[in-house]
C-alpha cells in the first residue's frame, strides 16, 4: 500500500503515460506496416528499384525536370517526359515516353558566352546572344527485366534498357539496377549503375577551325557513365522520405573504358518526398551539385567554376516531379 499520496501519484501517472506511449507506438507501427509500398511506385527522381507493375496493370505517368543557375548570368531549362507503362509480366515491364524540352541562357558559361544545353544542341547558335528554344525531342521504349526480386532473395537485380529516337539524336541507355530492404521494408536502398551513349547530329560552324569537326556537319558521339544511390524511409502510410546522390561522368566518344577520353565529372546531393497512394503517386527529388567537380580534358576547357561543372548537361541545381496513375 503507497503511504506518500503524491508518490502514489507520481507511480500512476509514469505507469499511465509508459502504457499509452506503448500502445500509441504499437498503433503507428501497426498502420505503417500494414500499408505496404506498391510494387511499382518510384521512391527516387533519378535511381531506379526493382519494383515493377504486376501483371496486366497499367500506368500514366508525368515527369517534369527543371534545372537552374550556370556559372553566371541566366539559366533555366525544363525537359518533361509522357511516359506509358504496362507490366507484361511481374518480372518484365515495358514503357513508352515522349520527350520534349525547353530552355532560355544567356552568357552562363563561364568565359561569358552563351550555349545550348545539351539536349537542345544541333543548330549553330551565336554565342554572344540570348539562346531561347523550345523542341519536341525524340521518343523511348523502355524495357525493365527483373532478375531477383528483394523481397524473396537476398538482393534486388533488374536490368534496363533505353533506346531514344529524335530529329538529329540517337541514344541506348542501360542499367543495371540493385535493391536492398531493411526493416520490414521500410527501408529502401538502391544503386544504379547507367551508361548511356549518343550521337547528335550537329551543324558545321562557318568560324570553327576548317580542319576540326566544328566545321562541318557531323554526328557528334557522347557517353555518360553514371553512379547513383538512393536510400527512402516510410516514415507513415504512403509517405516516404530520402535522399539521393549521383556521381555523372562524361567521355569525348563511345569508348568510356578509354581513361584518355574521360572529359568531366561531377556530383549532386539533395532530398526527395515520395507520396503513394491506393493509384495516385508523386515523388519530389532536389538536388544540388557539390562543389567537388574534376574536368579530365588536356588543356583544360574552362567549365570548372568554384569547384562545380558548367559543361552544357551540367547546372547548380535540378529539381525533378514524378506524377501518376495506376489502373
Amino acid at each position: 500500500m503507497c503511504t506518500n499520496r503524491f508518490r502514489c501519484f507520481s507511480t500512476l501517472a509514469k505507469s499511465t503515460l509508459a502504457k499509452s506511449t506503448l500502445a500509441l507506438s504499437t498503433a503507428l507501427a501497426a498502420l505503417v506496416a500494414t500499408v505496404p509500398a506498391r510494387a511499382d511506385e518510384p521512391l527516387f527522381g533519378y535511381t531506379y528499384t526493382t519494383d515493377l507493375l504486376p501483371q496486366g496493370k497499367w500506368e500514366i505517368e508525368q515527369w517534369g525536370t527543371t534545372r537552374l543557375t550556370k556559372a553566371q548570368g541566366k539559366f533555366q531549362s525544363f525537359e518533361g517526359r509522357t511516359e506509358v507503362s504496362y507490366g507484361v509480366t511481374d518480372r518484365f515491364q515495358l514503357s513508352f515516353y515522349g520527350n520534349y524540352a525547353w530552355a532560355h541562357a544567356d552568357r552562363q558559361n563561364v568565359d561569358g558566352t552563351t550555349s545550348p544545353p545539351e539536349f537542345l544542341a544541333g543548330p549553330v547558335f551565336d554565342p554572344n546572344s540570348v539562346f531561347r528554344k523550345s523542341k519536341f525531342t525524340g521518343f523511348s521504349v523502355e524495357a525493365i527485366y527483373r532478375v531477383f526480386s528483394p523481397y524473396t532473395d537476398p538482393i534486388g537485380l533488374a536490368l534496363y534498357f533505353e533506346p531514344t529516337v529524335g530529329q538529329g539524336l540517337r541514344g541506348f541507355e542501360t542499367r543495371a539496377i540493385f535493391q536492398k530492404n531493411f526493416l520490414d521494408d521500410l527501408l529502401v536502398v538502391a544503386f544504379n549503375i547507367k551508361l548511356e551513349q549518343e550521337v547528335r547530329l550537329l551543324q558545321g560552324d562557318p568560324t570553327a577551325d576548317p580542319l576540326s569537326d566544328d566545321f562541318r556537319t557531323h554526328w557528334d558521339k557522347e557517353t555518360d557513365l553514371n553512379f547513383s544511390l538512393g536510400i527512402s524511409y516510410r516514415f507513415m502510410a504512403n509517405w516516404s522520405l530520402g535522399f539521393e546522390i549521383m556521381n555523372e561522368r562524361e567521355f569525348a566518344g563511345l569508348e568510356f573504358w578509354r581513361s584518355k577520353f574521360a572529359t568531366n565529372s561531377a556530383y549532386y546531393l539533395g532530398p526527395n518526398i515520395h507520396y503513394g497512394g491506393k493509384n495516385f503517386f508523386f515523388t519530389l527529388t532536389a538536388l544540388q551539385q557539390m562543389p567537388w567537380a574534376s574536368d579530365y580534358t588536356n588543356p583544360p576547357s574552362n567549365v570548372i567554376f568554384k569547384g562545380r561543372n558548367y559543361a552544357d548537361d551540367f547546372e547548380k541545381y535540378r529539381v525533378r516531379l514524378k506524377a501518376g496513375w495506376v489502373f
